[in-house]
């Protein structure tokens, strides 16, 4: 058997007579920028959420760098954000002008958490950048008990959390602005890239979009306004959103499924698995375990014909694009990147499918010698990484749309 780490193309498989007809909508209507399908999807997104507002954009790496621009964040700020995130969360606070500050993570959930980002806070604190990693949201009461009187504005970086909850309020919701990404593999994905920032702020919406259609403000078209840039979302990807979005929640439930069943055949296996705190309902975007033999077991799952990823190898201040910085250590970051193995996700995937990852799993552990020191083992310094990181390839012939490192 080859199990995918991710298959598209059974989402898309009885989605295809509307996602044509939006094709046919958006090439005949020759609005190609903007126009109906994205005022639409934005009002429909927006009401998901649980916001007032919406503003599509091309890719959830401008939904934040534009929200934060147009919160007048830049050089000379600092702005908290973990560690353990996709580059793509640091890389648009630098695009600001502004400095990210990263911070540990908890030991379980491998998220952020308010005592991390308290003992980052510096005169220079603009803003904390709470990222919802693997689809479960962070404590989010906790990181506004500590950000609000101190001034600090929160965002919420939700690129892998579409329709998770906290406390019943779904992400995005949860603080001044949230940031998605729709890339394709995400739990809500577009046929190419598209972002959008949801907001409750009026006047912080309005900046958005004025800035992202190079500073044109809607009432006077031929004017523009300073730190105007293009960052617009296609219609196309739009119309194609709101058709998936009419599915996310069935999808959703359907990974929780496939969550629950990965916990019961796991079980007793030697193998840990990130939790997921009582107060939150995950999206399970990913379904991560782990493990000391990560190096090992990945080579041998995909000599089964079972394709993983990891999220991620390296974490953000042992990256070179930060290696001018002097960051402190981050032992349980540093140290989870060794042992991080995502699992295969996605709400068509079946429990024959995972029994079969499972046994593969307790084939592999029942095997297992270390192929060569894992990165578990390997003392991250700043800006060194290791010289060769693991290359793993689905078996041939196995049906692996993105590779599960590219989400």
């Amino acid at each position: 058997m080859n199990v995918p780490f991710l298959d598209l193309a059974a989402m898309h498989a009885g989605l295809w007579p509307e996602l044509d007809q939006i094709w046919h909508l958006a090439s005949r209507s020759g609005s190609f920028i903007g126009g109906e399908l994205v005022e639409r999807f934005e009002t429909l997104w927006a009401s998901y959420c649980g916001t007032r507002h919406c503003v599509g954009v091309d890719n959830g790496t401008s939904a934040i760098e534009l929200t934060l621009a147009a919160l007048g964040i830049g050089r000379g700020d600092e702005v908290i954000v973990p560690t353990n995130t996709f580059i793509a969360t640091a890389e648009a606070v630098v695009a600001t002008g502004a400095r990210p500050v990263f911070v540990d993570v908890d030991p379980t959930t491998l998220l952020m958490t308010a005592e991390t980002v308290a003992a980052a806070i510096s005169p220079r604190t603009a803003a904390v950048i709470a990222v919802h990693l693997y689809g479960q949201p962070v404590d989010m009461d906790a990181i506004h008990r500590v950000a609000d009187p101190a001034g600090i504005v929160v965002i919420e970086d939700a690129a892998q959390a579409h329709g998770a909850r906290w406390q019943g309020r779904r992400t995005g919701s949860l603080s001044k602005a949230g940031c998605f990404s729709f890339y394709p593999g995400k739990n809500l994905g577009a046929f190419g890239d598209a972002g959008a920032i949801v907001t409750d702020d009026a006047a912080l919406a309005e900046r958005v979009r004025v800035m992202s259609n190079h500073g044109r403000p809607r009432n006077a078209p031929h004017r523009h306004e300073p730190g105007g840039t293009n960052h617009r979302l296609d219609a196309l990807q739009a119309g194609i959103l709101a058709v998936k979005l009419k599915h996310l929640d069935a999808w959703n439930a359907s990974r929780a499924q496939a969550a629950r069943h990965y916990a019961a055949v796991l079980a007793d296996l030697p193998l840990e698995l990130v939790t997921i705190d009582p107060r939150a309902v995950s999206s399970h975007h990913l379904m991560v375990v782990l493990t000391e033999q990560r190096d090992e077991l990945r080579r041998k799952l995909s000599m089964a014909g079972v394709a993983t990823g990891i999220h991620y190898p390296i974490p953000c201040h042992c990256q070179p694009a930060f290696a001018a910085e002097k960051h402190p250590p981050l032992p349980t970051a540093e140290r989870a990147a060794g042992r991080l193995l995502s699992l295969p996700m996605f709400p068509q995937l079946t429990e024959v499918q995972i029994d079969y990852v499972a046994n593969a799993l307790r084939l592999a552990l029942d095997e297992a010698v270390p192929l060569r020191p894992s990165l578990a083992s390997y003392r991250f310094e700043r800006g060194q990484v290791p010289k060769q990181l693991p290359e793993i390839h689905p078996r041939q012939g196995s049906r692996q749309v993105l590779t599960g490192d590219s989400l």
